[in-house]
């Protein structure tokens, strides 16, 4: 099997098997990997097979991902710890930080450790964005109200994730949690200064960009006073600022881009052109499959060896985690339920 990854596309399934249409366009170059919903799962056993059928009918390479993060946001249920959200690590760590820690660090590797089992190469985890109270949407999913705490505790989690052999993917570039709006329905604004952003918001990037953050996901929030395009289309957001001033070497992931906070790029296939313009690596289109397929032939893309290196290495590490240390991490995450 090849080891190349070819194009720049994420889509996603209809359900619970594999369809017949869908075989077909796994064999398209231009699809890079698949995320997975609760629509697609049953049980671990159903997921694993559906996985490795998805994977059969490529015939190559592919990154397989789901959003597992805890709490409000658990694709995978029946048959999976239940996690809690991460705000939860961050109330325990400000009582008892070595501790919260701990915890944090658990629910990575046991987040990871039950998703590998699975086949699953990718959860779009940490959420690194700072919580300021405004943001329904973020929330809870933040692991606290400060940079500082979140980023320690982000950091501690993606070490668990890392010891279950998964990398880790921060979200949601440069910073969610400052806007009240949703964007799954609406571009927010967030109109703070690059000094505000760097003081609090992207500090936890640069934390655990220092140390070896493998993935980010971006945010579709847009900074007027800095640049008017939302992060994940703008070139200063991802060349200047990610690339060239926080140093990260990693792969960078679009956000939906079927998202209404997309809308203002134009339709689907001016918002793929614009993400890889900017310098995403691999770009999201989910919930439209019509449209999600048709890029597959309309969007100008070339194979690059620097993109393709980087998403490689996103493909999870081979490690069997002890059962006994699984058992652990569940008995004291039960703590927090």
């Amino acid at each position: 099997m090849t080891e190349i990854v070819a194009g720049p596309f994420m889509l996603d399934l209809e359900g619970p098997e594999l369809t017949a249409e869908e075989r077909e366009w796994l064999r398209h170059p231009g699809v890079c990997g698949i995320i997975l919903f609760a629509r697609n799962y049953v049980e671990p056993a159903q997921i694993r097979d559906l996985i490795a059928r998805v994977r059969q009918a490529a015939g190559r390479p592919l990154l397989i991902a789901v959003d597992q993060e805890g709490g409000r946001v658990q694709r995978f249920q029946h048959g999976f710890t239940r996690l809690p959200p991460a705000a939860r690590y961050g109330e325990v760590y400000a009582d008892d930080p070595a501790r919260g820690l701990a915890l944090a660090e658990q629910a990575g590797f046991l987040m990871a450790a039950e998703l590998r089992a699975v086949g699953v190469d990718l959860s779009f985890a940490p959420v690194l964005d700072v919580d300021s109270g405004v943001s329904e949407v973020i929330g809870d999913r933040a692991f606290a109200t400060a940079a500082e705490p979140v980023a320690a505790l982000a950091g501690a989690f993606a070490c668990g994730m890392r010891r279950a052999g998964m990398a880790a993917v921060g979200k949601h570039f440069p910073g969610h949690g400052g806007v009240a709006a949703d964007s799954h329905h609406e571009l927010p604004l967030d109109r703070r200064s690059l000094a505000q952003l760097e003081a609090r918001d992207l500090l936890p990037f640069r934390r655990l960009i220092e140390a070896g953050l493998e993935a980010v996901m971006c945010a579709h929030v847009a900074y007027p006073q800095i640049d008017p395009l939302p992060a994940g289309f703008s070139r200063f957001w991802l060349q200047t600022v990610l690339r060239q001033r926080l140093g990260f070497g990693g792969a960078v992931f679009s956000d939906d881009l079927a998202m209404a906070g997309a809308a203002g790029m134009g339709d689907l296939q001016a918002r793929a052109e614009a993400a890889l313009a900017a310098g995403c690596d691999m770009l999201l289109a989910c919930n439209c499959p019509q449209e999600s397929i048709a890029l597959l032939d309309r969007v100008a893309w070339r194979p690059e060896p620097a993109r393709q290196r980087r998403l490689m290495a996103l493909r999870a590490r081979p490690v069997t985690p002890d059962p006994v240390r699984l058992e652990a991490a569940r008995r004291q995450l039960a703590s927090l339920a």
